[in-house]
């Protein structure tokens, strides 16, 4: 059972209007996963994904191995 709630924040970096991701990683230590959600639906449905797969998708990120061409 979680009893810690999750801490919600979004990147420095979304200014777009509101169409940004929220991640919560305060729950990478004690249950290894980084919790993601839709900012504006926050009650609606939360992707838990590994720790390890999201610090991956940062990397590639920061790396521009997403860029459109």
């Amino acid at each position: 059972m979680m009893t810690e709630s999750p801490r919600w924040f979004k990147s420095s970096y979304s200014s777009n209007g509101g169409d940004c991701v929220e991640v919560a990683v305060n729950f990478v230590a004690s249950q290894g996963i980084v919790p993601v959600r839709d900012s504006k639906c926050v009650d609606g449905p939360v992707v838990g994904v590994r720790a390890a797969a999201f610090s991956a998708f940062v990397a590639g990120v920061q790396a521009g191995t997403f860029d459109a061409a």
